[in-house]
């Protein structure tokens, strides 16, 4: 858990020394992992490769299956975000996975696809800067957190 504790670490110091903007974009982003530590751990292992949902791929085709593909698509791609709903999102995951989650949040589902909702956009676009996911994934969630670390870091 170094790796884990060195990112949060990092997200926690940069919120304290600086006001972090609302919206959805790094800072906003970082200032919601921030006031929620948990969250990053939970996406991370849903973005994974080695993830229930299969990582990126995966999300991407339950987002087709949804017929919801233009949204993420705009997430991985060099244009603007696209926004989800919590209500959306709910349905693209599936209770189950939504429930996993919230369990891992410490809160009730709504809740936990509220937050989601409001942090994937913004992840997947960083985590995929050249506008396309990469065929390998985005690698497991030490890969992920490795990314995380190197975002913060250039703040």
């Amino acid at each position: 858990m170094g790796l884990l504790d060195s990112v949060l670490g990092a997200v926690l110091n940069n919120g304290q020394q600086q006001q972090q903007p609302q919206g959805g974009g790094l800072g906003g982003i970082i200032g919601m992992l921030a006031s929620n530590p948990q969250l990053i751990q939970a996406v991370t292992g849903m973005l994974g490769n080695n993830s229930q949902l299969g990582g990126l791929g995966g999300l991407v085709e339950k987002f087709q299956q949804a017929g919801l593909g233009d949204v993420v698509g705009s997430w991985i791609g060099s244009g603007q975000n696209q926004p989800i709903s919590a209500d959306q999102l709910s349905s693209v995951l599936g209770s189950d996975a939504l429930s996993g989650l919230a369990a891992k949040l410490g809160v009730d589902p709504s809740e936990a696809a509220g937050q989601l909702a409001q942090v994937l956009p913004g992840l997947v676009d960083h985590l995929t800067p050249a506008g396309q996911a990469p065929q390998e994934g985005l690698g497991d969630s030490g890969d992920l957190m490795g990314a995380l670390s190197g975002m913060l870091q250039k703040l």
